[in-house]
């Protein structure tokens, strides 16, 4: 990979568009970056979990919000509120669902060369 590297999310490398959902993904050899829009109404259970299965969300998460808020509900019964300014990590067996009237707008990031759980195509 070359030293210096830039793109745009403006032109991603991939585009995934579940139902209130947009994820433009760029990828730097093994780390990816996604910007992920999330509309007012979206939910995890209801929007990305029919396309991939599982009782909860089984990516982690290590993002910044830039807008909108977030309800994050973990397995074990914890939560979260997500607000835009704040950056957050989330473990995998979690739900999620937007709670602002204006939507969520996330930057995702994965060092890990793996695919996001989240946006993998079914």
């Amino acid at each position: 990979m070359p030293s210096l590297v830039k793109k745009s999310f403006d032109n991603p490398d991939e585009l995934v568009t579940p139902d209130k959902t947009r994820a433009e993904i760029l990828e730097f050899g093994t780390v990816k970056a996604a910007r992920v829009t999330a509309q007012p109404g979206w939910k995890w259970s209801e929007c990305i979990q029919p396309h991939v299965g599982g009782e909860s969300c089984q990516a982690g998460h290590l993002s910044a919000c830039v807008q909108g808020s977030m309800r994050v509900t973990h397995d074990d019964g914890s939560e979260l509120i997500v607000n835009a300014g704040d950056a957050y990590s989330i473990a995998p067996g979690h739900d999620g669902e937007v709670i602002s009237d204006v939507a969520f707008i996330g930057y995702e990031f994965n060092n890990q060369g793996k695919d996001f759980a989240v946006w993998e195509k079914s």
